[in-house]
């Protein structure tokens, strides 16, 4: 699971105090039914006193102790619940109740995560990842191919706006699909309007499902957080910093659209690097081409980009414009 210490340590007091809630809410059911039904208090304590008894008489070698105990606990609990139902409360009633049945509240089933927990852990993560709404809307099962064609071909590589398209599309689920054994990075570079930032999501919604941790910024967003770190000291934006080296993966989104200057070339050479050295996944979408990406931002930016992320160029007519001929919009 992709959460840091502190992370963890906040789920499990999650689940600490909602055990305890689950105890204090037993002893209000059994506070209410002692008022209620006093017999029941007097039966109670003859359970106990009962195992107590017939304990220490096997202890001392009565054979028979533990046959006498099953026979007199099963009359003492049946006249409980025959009180508890002639006053209408439900059998269980006086049962530990759990939000989650399977873990019984402790979040984990032996040694492995609960489901509860995992869900718990997904919520969290789309919180984090600033993609919770839109991501309910673009995903791969809402990825349409109809606005990619044959007759647009891409004079840089001669392929069609549709061949671009299913090349990206394989090459992105194929990067969800071995995320956690293959460390990888990914450029989707090309035309306005074309898709790029919709794959983005797509990966980011497979991996958020999977419990990885993504952090999706637009690049002027992820420089104000650079810049308002450096000179402001700002602790939300020193926190933000944390998360965008230690996420599992970082989104960077519409490069090139920020105001550049030399420090947000330095600070995107420090990003990528340090996530590099980190094997920390990352994937930047951008309209710039690739000569303006050397030229923007030095060639040491441009050799980390080169060098160390499948480079994806796509092409086409602008999505937004064909929806709205279309109407969609």
């Amino acid at each position: 699971m992709a959460l840091t210490n502190s992370q963890y340590d906040y789920f499990m007091r999650t689940y600490e105090k909602r055990q305890l809630d689950n105890e204090n809410r037993l002893r209000g059911r059994f506070d209410e039914v002692y008022k209620k039904i006093p017999r029941l208090q007097t039966l109670d304590r003859s359970i106990s006193e009962l195992s107590v008894r017939q304990a220490r008489k096997l202890l001392d070698g009565d054979s028979a102790a533990l046959t006498v105990l099953k026979d007199d606990l099963h009359l003492l609990f049946e006249e409980k619940r025959l009180l508890l139902e002639q006053a209408g409360y439900p059998e269980d009633y006086l049962e530990l109740s759990y939000a989650c049945s399977d873990c019984r509240d402790t979040g984990y089933i032996g040694d492995e995560k609960c489901h509860c927990f995992k869900k718990a852990i997904i919520n969290f993560l789309y919180t984090q990842s600033n993609l919770q709404e839109v991501l309910e809307k673009e995903n791969f099962s809402t990825l349409s191919m109809e606005y990619y064609s044959e007759s647009h071909k891409d004079p840089l590589t001669g392929r069609t706006s549709i061949e671009a398209m299913e090349t990206a599309v394989k090459s992105c689920r194929e990067f969800t699909r071995n995320f956690q054994k293959d460390f990888r990075n990914l450029l989707i570079y090309g035309d306005t309007g074309v898709g790029k930032t919709f794959l983005t999501h797509c990966i980011a919604k497979e991996l958020l499902e999977q419990t990885f941790s993504v952090i999706y910024f637009t690049a002027s967003r992820l420089f104000d957080i650079f810049a308002k770190k450096q000179f402001e000291k700002d602790e939300a934006a020193a926190l933000d910093y944390e998360h965008i080296y230690d996420c599992d993966l970082l989104i960077i989104d519409d490069l090139g659209t920020e105001f550049s200057n030399a420090f947000t070339t330095s600070q995107l050479f420090v990003c990528l690097n340090e996530r590099l050295l980190r094997k920390k996944a990352t994937i930047i979408s951008t309209n710039l081409s690739l000569d303006d990406l050397n030229t923007l931002y030095s060639e040491r930016v441009f050799s980390r980009i080169t060098s160390a992320y499948t480079v994806l160029r796509m092409t086409g007519d602008d999505i937004r414009i064909q929806k709205k001929l279309m109407g969609r919009l």
